[in-house]
């Protein structure tokens, strides 16, 4: 049986070029004797448009130093997303993460990112330009950036399954 190349998670960072993208801030109060005391944290998702993307949340007193944070903790998170000659992708998928689920289907082509604020965020760094999708369960935007990422680390080649399968491509389509 051949050797089956897996899905890479440990991607280099430094030797991709990934853009950066905000995808929420918020802020949190901890009241002290003094009065309130505030800290941000940020969700932040890296990408390079090619099939990597990865997502990461930072914590810091200032907001410069939270996204700071979450960009480095985005990109020790780097995955590789399948993608199709249409920029879609190969199937139709559902993302779980606490109560936030989100379903990705692939479009055809000239559709766009039909995608919440979120979810748009992670499919557009992954470098999916053709995708429907539809947020279910809880609107947070941590759970949602973190279930759509589980949606698109969990999508699988079709010619990866042909290979698992000792089968041709059409033969994988074919069903």
């Amino acid at each position: 049986m051949p050797k089956i190349k897996r899905k890479q998670y440990n991607i280099k960072a430094s030797e991709l070029n990934l853009e950066e993208r905000l995808v929420h801030i918020n802020r949190v109060a901890k009241v002290v004797k003094g009065g309130r005391r505030f800290s941000f944290n940020a969700i932040v998702v890296v990408g390079n448009k090619d099939g990597i993307v990865g997502h990461g949340l930072g914590k810091a007193n200032e907001v410069a130093d939270a996204i700071q944070k979450g960009i480095d903790n985005a990109k020790k998170n780097l995955i590789r997303v399948p993608l199709t000659k249409t920029k879609s992708i190969p199937h139709s998928i559902l993302g779980k993460c606490g109560a936030g689920k989100v379903l990705l289907r692939p479009a055809s082509d000239g559709t766009g990112v039909i995608a919440g604020e979120a979810v748009r965020a992670v499919v557009e760094s992954a470098g999916l330009n053709n995708v429907l999708s539809k947020s279910l369960g809880s609107a947070n935007p941590h759970n949602v950036v973190k279930a759509s990422f589980d949606a698109l680390k969990r999508l699988q080649d079709p010619i990866e399954i042909a290979q698992r399968r000792n089968v041709s491509l059409k033969k994988v389509f074919e069903g």
